[in-house]
């Protein structure tokens, strides 16, 4: 059955001859909007508790961390092979050498096959786009950038430490590499409208990448997005399940259909999360949108114009 999006377990399925598994590893990174080198503090929503297993200890070296997680993983599905996926903050972050030494003993490890790396777009540059396009000879390789936004006015608010045209300037760099590229949009950032998420499409359809990977705003115990959101909630575009679909769906319609939607959702720990609470897996929620795009008769780039 063809789904009504361009959907990335069935994109995935098709690029292995055998099922691959991510491996969250925190190598040990920071960001620059954390050190000082363009800030203190982190974006105002992040909290990377929020989706790091328990096993994902900086203290705990790669190799550990990978052994932890294919662990869990085999009992289930035997015989997989593993991507090892830098998730943890900005893990582009440093010298090439050392950002070699990293991600190479991840490759190292006789079940792992590729590499996803986490990043920002101010955290790349051509040695490194080379050295990772070189990579792609031997191992499966992504590239995952936090967008976030296309609004510079949405990034200045959550500290995010860059702007949208860097955001340009990075997919342009990668462009005619080998490796895949991803990218990371959150929906319902404050002060942003329904009518200003709706628009984030037509900038994206300008842009060359292979996967997006959405998400609701969620709203975490300790960051400084609790405060604001408890200070000024007019600020946040608070939906529920069904006006999420909706909007969700107005947002497919518009997007080119060639984009693979990697994430609908996320789902933090309920003992974090503030709102929205909706109290749904991430297949429940897929299962939900799914059912609705096919009432309405309706798919990914539908209202999608070439220009």
């Amino acid at each position: 059955m063809i789904r009504p999006f361009n959907d990335f377990s069935g994109f995935f399925k098709s690029l292995f001859d055998e099922r691959v598994q991510k491996i969250s590893i925190d190598a040990g990174f920071t960001c620059p909007n954390r050190d000082g080198t363009k800030g203190r503090g982190g974006c105002s929503f992040c909290d990377n508790k929020t989706f790091n297993p328990a096993y994902c200890l900086p203290e705990n070296s790669i190799t550990d961390q990978l052994n932890q997680g294919i662990n869990f993983f085999k009992t289930r599905y035997p015989g997989q092979k593993y991507l090892a996926y830098f998730q943890a903050y900005t893990n582009t972050y440093g010298d090439l050498e050392m950002l070699k030494s990293r991600y190479e003993e991840a490759l190292m490890h006789p079940e792992v096959i590729g590499l996803v790396i986490g990043t920002r777009p101010d955290c790349i540059d051509e040695e490194l786009v080379n050295y990772l396009d070189k990579l792609t000879e031997d191992y499966f390789v992504s590239l995952e950038f936090g967008i976030e936004s296309t609004l510079d006015a949405t990034l200045l608010r959550i500290n995010r430490g860059h702007d949208f045209k860097t955001s340009i300037q990075a997919l342009e760099m990668c462009q005619t590499s080998r490796f895949y590229t991803g990218v990371h949009m959150i929906l319902g950032l404050p002060g942003e409208s329904k009518q200003d998420i709706l628009n984030q499409t037509d900038q994206l359809n300008k842009l060359s990448f292979d996967f997006l990977k959405l998400h609701q705003m969620q709203i975490i115990r300790g960051t400084k997005l609790e405060y604001e959101y408890a200070s000024n909630p007019q600020d946040f575009t608070r939906m529920d399940v069904d006006e999420y679909i909706d909007l969700l769906i107005t947002y497919l319609e518009k997007l080119k259909p060639e984009i693979v939607i990697e994430r609908f959702i996320s789902e933090s720990p309920l003992d974090k999360l503030i709102a929205p609470r909706w109290g749904l897996k991430n297949f429940e929620f897929v299962a939900k949108l799914e059912k609705e795009m096919i009432r309405r008769q309706t798919f990914q780039g539908k209202s999608f114009i070439v220009m």
